[in-house]
């Protein structure tokens, strides 16, 4: 166990429940740490159900294809805690991420305080005293009470696809997710919101109406769409055309556009069309829509492919639905594995129509799998128990021409998939 890892754990204990939406915890640590959060570069504050984290890849790419340093906060990580935190373009060393452990540790002295409030401050800390020019920041749960909302006015605020999920702890209406995640919305701060529900979209109106915060909403304060060899940006400054999204699959063409919208609405200095096109191209973000070509890869037939995708809930079915609906050209085989908080029929229902075959899958070392066996019934029976990846991988029917197979539903499976196959 890493040094890292043993205070994690150690950390674990302090707060009976792994999500307790708050503030007050963290603002009084950030306190007695002399708020490294008001010493922060500019922040890019991200919210929403589906799409944040390739929002904030295509952020990421722009900032750094114009030459910037960028401090980057996502979660969950797939494979090594240390992927949450990436410090001026580099993930945090395990050295650096166990010293502001300790030193959080301490501080807090024993404290209640849940891990991802530890994390956010550590991630603050670090961010605090590693010179950058943008800080690119992700919501971990919801918006409003998150941890990261503890910062002071952002740059500008971005709110990607809200649908149902985490009904448990944002409510089971989407009126009430999207207020939940308009609580990034602050006074004068400019937010972009991308492709939304009317429901949701209403929400945020009023939300940045109330709060005095220009909402600038695809279709109404810019747009983007396809074109022959990319996509065509517009808002207000102009049109910018762009290559394909460096992310595969149609909905990506919306996260490209919240990123180019929200960069374009704070207009840094450093900001050009050629670093839009660059960054946007040279996009990368594991386990979305992500082919692979380790070890699992090599179990299937010569050109067979394998891919890996860690959309879970209703929008995320969506999504890879209509990915699919575009490849078109191959037989598809699903191998769907689930964290047992989803509503697992909402993610299956777009996607039973378009498979040739669907297994259900659960690793051994995947955080709350939901069991095979709920999965089958949640197909109505037309899934078949893998009941592992590797297993399934080796049932596959091989007869007829070269399939695709994709492993989906979790991205704590997709996590356990690219450690099974060796990919980065």
């Amino acid at each position: 166990m890493s040094r890292s890892e043993a205070i994690l754990e150690r950390l674990h204990a302090l707060h009976p429940v792994a999500i307790d939406l708050s503030l007050g915890r963290l603002e009084g640590l950030l306190r007695k740490l002399g708020h490294p959060e008001r010493h922060l570069p500019p922040v890019v504050h991200v919210a929403g159900t589906n799409g944040k984290g390739s929002t904030c890849a295509f952020l990421r790419a722009i900032g750094e294809a114009a030459g910037q340093r960028v401090h980057v906060f996502t979660s969950p990580h797939l494979v090594r805690f240390h992927e949450r935190i990436r410090l001026a373009g580099e993930l945090v060393g395990e050295e650096a991420l166990g010293a502001a452990l300790e030193e959080i540790e301490a501080v807090n002295a024993g404290a209640a305080i849940t891990v991802f409030e530890v994390i956010t401050a550590v991630a603050f800390l670090l961010f605090s005293r590693v010179p950058a020019d943008l800080l690119v920041l992700e919501v971990g749960l919801g918006g409003r009470f998150d941890a990261t909302n503890v910062i002071p006015p952002p740059a500008v605020a971005a709110i990607t696809s809200i649908s149902m999920d985490h009904m448990e702890f944002l409510g089971d209406r989407l009126e009430r997710i999207a207020f939940e995640k308009a609580g990034i919305i602050k006074p004068r701060v400019p937010c972009v919101t991308g492709a939304q529900e009317p429901a949701a979209l209403g929400v945020l109106e009023r939300v940045a109406a109330e709060a005095g915060a220009p909402l600038l909403a695809r279709g109404r304060g810019w747009s983007v769409g396809r074109r022959e060899g990319g996509l065509r940006y517009a808002d207000a400054a102009g049109v910018v055309e762009l290559p394909p999204p460096g992310l595969l699959g149609a909905h990506q063409a919306d996260n490209a556009g919240i990123a180019v919208a929200a960069l374009r609405a704070w207009g840094p200095g450093w900001l050009s069309e050629a670093a839009l096109a660059a960054g946007i191209a040279g996009a990368e973000w594991p386990g979305r829509m992500q082919r692979l070509g380790g070890r699992l890869a090599g179990m299937l037939p010569e050109g067979w492919e394998l891919w890996l995708d860690g959309g879970h809930n209703a929008g995320g079915g969506l999504a890879i639905a209509g990915q699919a609906r575009e490849w078109g050209d191959r037989p598809l085989h699903l191998l769907v594995g689930m964290k047992g908080t989803k509503v697992v029929e909402d993610f299956l229902r777009p996607l039973v129509p378009l498979a040739d075959s669907l297994w259900a899958v659960a690793e051994p070392g995947q955080h709350l799998a939901t069991p095979v066996e709920r999965i089958v019934a949640a197909s109505g029976g037309v899934a078949r128990p893998g009941p592992t990846v590797e297993a399934a991988l080796r049932a596959l029917p091989r007869e007829g021409p070269p399939a695709r197979v994709l492993v989906c539903g979790s991205l704590y499976l997709a996590g356990e998939v690219l450690k099974l196959d060796g990919s980065p």
